[in-house]
């Protein structure tokens, strides 16, 4: 059990504080996190507390919501050997956020969606206990082979990383959205494409840039980050797409995969689909609320 803070040894109360309600493994293992972050346990297993009442409210403020604070807040209070949340591995988010979800409210979690075409609402109960065993055995293969003269190392982005991209990327749909209004000149429209352009290609490198931790080569290994990032910014474009297409495999396989359904005679006779599959995204405010 983590050791109770100084104060609450010594509160009467303690014992009817929050306890663990489960524990869980790390997809990353503990890998990929900055010294500090984590305090790691000799099991690799870590206790997962529910929310309490202020961590709630965290998720009904908007500006914590947009800037990621009150999920980074509500991890290091429900996990507690984290100890900066903003440096989580990408691939350990869905777990932390399902774990969380199944301490506080259950391992339980329904689920409403309509049928395509007809769009009949259905509500499905969502077993958080399964899905979380599932993303526990997610994996990183940090190793990307190019030729038998260079390999690129990468890591996972962490939830500081995410975010930054997520927020320039809101930035960036705000630019497009004004290049379609009628009252701004067709000069004016092409300025704001080419700058929206040029920070989406920029955010593309950066974040390339930011996974890539070491590169091999026949004369040693690089790891200075100028080094690597100049590397990237002059590589042969096949290069840069074969890491891109790892990472993009990796995402694909560590995401959390579509829900798959089969509907009923009577609803296919109405024009449903015989199958079909709804993804399963975790809004933050959904998701706890």
């Amino acid at each position: 059990m983590q050791p109770q803070p100084l104060q609450s040894r010594n509160n009467p109360l303690a014992n009817y504080m929050r306890q663990p309600k489960i524990y869980i493994k790390l997809p990353s293992k503990g890998e990929y996190w900055p010294a500090k972050s984590l305090e790691k346990t000799e099991s690799g297993e870590y206790p997962v507390f529910s929310m309490t009442a202020r961590d709630e409210l965290l998720f009904k403020t908007p500006d914590a919501l947009m800037n990621g604070q009150a999920l980074v807040d509500v991890i290091q209070s429900c996990v507690p050997n984290i100890k900066n949340a903003w440096d989580t591995p990408t691939i350990d988010i869905d777990t932390l956020l399902i774990a969380i979800r199944f301490a506080t409210y259950g391992e339980h979690m329904t689920f409403s969606h309509k049928i395509p075409v007809i769009n009949e609402e259905i509500e499905y109960d969502l077993d958080l206990r399964l899905m979380l065993d599932k993303q526990q055995q997610n994996k990183w293969i940090d190793e990307v082979y190019i030729n038998e003269n260079l390999s690129i190392f990468v890591r996972p982005l962490t939830y500081k990383h995410m975010t930054q991209t997520s927020i320039k990327g809101f930035e960036t749909q705000r630019i497009m959205n004004m290049v379609n209004d009628d009252s701004i000149s067709d000069e004016q429209k092409m300025q704001l494409f080419s700058t929206s352009f040029m920070n989406l290609t920029k955010v593309s490198i950066d974040l390339m840039s930011d996974s890539i931790y070491k590169i091999t080569t026949p004369d040693g290994e690089v790891t200075d980050t100028r080094f690597i990032k100049e590397f990237i910014n002059n590589a042969d474009k096949d290069i840069f797409s074969i890491v891109q297409n790892h990472l993009t495999d990796l995402k694909n396989s560590n995401d959390i995969q579509p829900l798959e359904f089969t509907t009923t005679e009577e609803q296919q006779a109405e024009g449903a689909p015989a199958t079909y599959t709804i993804p399963v995204s975790f809004n933050n405010s959904d998701f706890f609320g």
